[in-house]
């Protein structure tokens, strides 16, 4: 990882950091603008509020190279509900439909999860950020008149079981194209399993050749910048 004081932000920099849950990726860029005292900076693809992990931004010139940014292959590790659904896909909103899941084995639900490989059509969730006739999507979908979203064709490499306690709840692995909603994923599984699914938890560990585990903390990041700066003069 590179020293903070090696950095030049005009010239460009690539910056990883760990998002916080809760935090939006806009809270992101302005925590870590302001850290800087530097305006010209952008992330290389949002991340919901409830998800944490690699968000990426890019300053000065190499902000140029947020788009292929993006446009790399994903890797996330999902905590997925079974048994109940959600208005949101995930956690923002209340469990309902609660169904029984013991009949399911952890063979059952690789089965389906082996449909959701490769090349599929996703249609994203109501709650997204996605614009219609330039509107955002969760904005028509609080106002109670949620928009009717238009799938879209999506990538999944790779979608395993990391841990298994049993099927009310388990973890995942997923890597796959930008565009792809691990929401989404997680819903289409329970319904395709005939017991409703859900979004309890996500991590985004990958963007292309970035990996988490090099990313920083931002307090960390903001620490070190302000050790670089003069103290300033004692008031007497």
């Amino acid at each position: 990882m590179k020293e903070v004081k090696d950095m030049n932000f005009a010239e460009g920099e690539i910056l990883l950091f760990n998002k916080p849950r809760t935090w939006s990726s806009f809270d992101v860029v302005r925590k870590v603008r302001g850290a800087m005292r530097f305006k010209k900076i952008g992330h290389a693809g949002t991340l919901d509020p409830l998800a944490s992990g690699l968000l990426i931004l890019c300053t000065g010139r190499k902000t140029k190279l947020i788009q292929g940014i993006q446009d790399a292959e994903k890797e996330y590790v999902a905590t997925i509900a079974l048994g109940a659904t959600t208005e949101s896909y995930d956690l923002e909103h209340p469990r309902e439909n609660e169904t029984d899941v013991s009949h399911l084995t952890r063979e059952m639900i690789e089965a389906r999860m082996a449909e959701f490989t490769g090349d599929i059509q996703q249609l994203p969730p109501a709650f997204s950020a996605i614009k219609i006739g330039g509107q955002r999507a969760y904005e028509s979908a609080r106002k109670g008149k949620p928009k009717e979203m238009p799938p879209r064709q999506v990538t999944i490499s790779n979608f395993e079981i990391l841990e298994f306690p049993g099927p009310e709840q388990f973890v995942a692995r997923i890597n796959c194209s930008k565009g792809t909603y691990i929401r989404s994923l997680a819903h289409d599984l329970g319904k395709a399993l005939g017991v409703g699914g859900h979004l309890a938890g996500l991590v985004r560990t990958r963007i292309g050749d970035y990996s988490l585990e090099n990313a920083w903390e931002i307090s960390d990041f903001a620490d070190k910048l302000n050790a670089l700066r003069p103290a300033s003069p004692s008031q007497e």
